[in-house]
């Protein structure tokens, strides 16, 4: 199971961009996340990996369901509006920058996967 999180404030949403160098998916825009440990729950992995990659502490995490079209990839997004710290790039082995896209930001950038679009722009909604 791979997990993301889509952290949502007033500049926008956050993504992280892919170091050039990679072998999965280099040189795209993609959400911070990874794969959950054998030990650790969807919720627990996604904390962990925004504590690895960026810095941060999550206060609240909101499951979105997400189909891959692929059966062998599953994965869970997790919409993000209240954290503890503020998110800088920890993980510069797997990430050469990070930075907060607007919707209309999202139109142009190169993501590491297209079906992110409208995910991000629905987890941009105001929160009910």
């Amino acid at each position: 199971m791979v997990i993301a999180a889509a952290l949502v404030g007033h500049r926008g949403v956050l993504l992280c961009h892919r170091r050039p160098d990679r072998r999965w998916y280099p040189d795209v825009w993609d959400l911070p996340g990874g794969h959950v440990d054998p030990d650790e729950t969807a919720r627990e992995a996604v904390g962990r990996e925004c504590r690895e990659e960026l810095g941060v502490r999550l206060l609240e995490a909101t499951e979105v369901p997400v189909s891959t079209g692929d059966p062998l990839v599953e994965l869970t997004l997790f919409t993000v509006r209240s954290w503890v710290g503020m998110p800088t790039n920890t993980a510069h082995e797997e990430h050469d920058r990070i930075a907060w896209f607007t919707r209309a930001d999202l139109d142009t950038a190169r993501l590491a996967d297209d079906r992110y679009r409208p995910l991000l722009a629905r987890a941009m909604e105001p929160a009910p």
